[in-house]
């Protein structure tokens, strides 16, 4: 007998006879199962990877890769600083930044702020904020992300808002509005708020519902007056080559400056967010497996009812010279198309979701008329998914894995069926 009969025979017993219908059934709910599992489990990890990207990309889009402040929390003369840290190995730009909170002031309302000083040059230079690098959600008003296209202008008194703070406060390109200091300044009638004016002279997109809602970027000699930072800075701000080079380039940077400045990367000044992120993704891919393993645990009770079902034809092969080895094949081979074939759907029904993801939220929310993510809530204005070769790769063999596990006992226990007995309870 040849692996071809082996196959043959596992081939007929997925196809069972009316008295054996419930057998199939419970087979076609492992398929699904598995198939379930294998798409579920692959779409969620591709969604939360392109999330944590998306994320992070926005985070180093607006911010700088490394940052370096004063002790005294100011910078001044600043300008020699900056172009030493420019010849270090790594560093592809450093930007003397201010930042400080604010209150924003129109007439639609108030509220609180980040500002942000840059000069014009470097503000330019940002591909996320000169619109190489953001993506105007299609779900805004279409009158603002004309505006983002049409007008880009950043400096003298113009300053550049995010497109959701435009929307809150009914502010347009062109319109005024009033920022007011946190400190106050004395007059003969006491403390007075340090009020000045500033035209919207862009809007931009970053596709970060946060720093669309919070973030004014003003010149940074404007915002030197505006927080009486006199000629100074209050952090000079790196990008590198390489975000997975930082800690070389920190430790350049740090041996060159000798301890007289403070230094913080990104992932230190954001250690809370990278670490629920990780966390996250390594708990959902626990609890997604589950689904899988749920689906191998009905391969074993179908097979095993398939064994004592298929006793008598058992002792018959035995019977005929069938060995233990050919009976154990026969099963394993029973089980495992049952997993292949589910995750091979899985697969691909994972990787054609994640490939027209976009387009399936968007059929969703019309369907049920409401939006699913709200960029408010999740911080993005689109659900991204992206997809990890060697991770779809992990999923797959693990699918595969678990399924050819969960055949072993069952084959086992019908190789070690007793023909004698068999036949003798038939």
């Amino acid at each position: 007998m040849s692996f071809s009969f082996e196959r043959m025979v596992a081939g007929r017993y997925l196809r069972s006879r009316r008295k054996e219908g419930f057998i199939s059934v419970i087979a076609a709910f492992s398929f699904l199962g598995i198939m379930l599992g294998v798409a579920t489990l692959i779409i969620v990890m591709s969604v939360m990877n392109g999330f944590r990207d998306e994320l992070i990309g926005k985070i180093l889009g607006l911010n700088g890769h490394i940052n370096v402040y004063g002790l005294n929390g100011k910078l001044y003369p600043y300008q020699e600083l900056v172009a030493d840290l420019r010849k270090v190995r790594g560093v592809t730009s450093a930007t003397p930044t201010i930042e400080g909170q604010a209150l924003i002031k129109t007439e639609a309302g108030a509220s609180g702020v980040v500002v942000r000083g840059l000069l014009p040059e470097d503000f330019y230079a940002k591909p996320i904020m000169s619109g190489k690098g953001g993506e105007a959600d299609p779900d805004k008003a279409a009158g603002i992300t004309a505006k983002i296209s049409e007008s880009n202008y950043f400096g003298d008194e113009n300053a550049s808002i995010g497109v959701s703070m435009a929307q809150r406060l009914h502010l347009d390109v062109g319109s005024k509005f009033s920022l007011i200091a946190p400190t106050c300044k004395s007059t003969p009638f006491g403390c007075m708020p340090r009020t000045r004016t500033f035209t919207v002279g862009s809007i931009f997109d970053v596709g970060m519902f946060e720093y669309n809602n919070s973030f004014v970027f003003l010149p940074l000699p404007y915002a030197q007056a505006f927080f009486e930072m006199g000629e100074g800075v209050n952090s000079i701000e790196i990008m590198t080559e390489d975000t997975r080079q930082i800690a070389r380039v920190q430790q350049s940077i740090e041996e060159k400056l000798l301890g007289n400045y403070g230094i913080a990367n990104w992932q230190a000044n954001n250690a809370s967010l990278a670490s629920a992120l990780n966390v996250e993704r390594n708990v959902m891919f626990l609890i997604l497996t589950l689904i899988i393993i749920v689906a191998a645990f009905n391969i074993i009770s179908s097979l095993i009812m398939l064994v004592k079902d298929k006793g008598r034809d058992i002792a018959i092969l035995r019977t005929m010279g069938a060995t233990r080895g050919m009976i154990v094949r026969i099963f394993l081979y029973t089980g495992s198309l049952i997993g292949v074939t589910g995750t091979l759907a899985g697969s691909a029904l994972g990787v054609v979701f994640c490939m027209n993801i976009e387009s399936i939220r968007h059929a969703v929310e019309r369907l049920i008329g409401t939006k699913l993510f709200p960029g408010e809530v999740y911080f993005l204005s689109k659900l991204p998914a992206k997809m990890d070769g060697q991770e779809v790769a992990v999923v797959v063999g693990m699918a595969l894995l678990i399924s050819f596990a969960a055949t072993i006992y069952p084959a086992w226990k019908a190789a070690r069926l007793d023909p004698v007995e068999a036949l003798r309870r038939e």
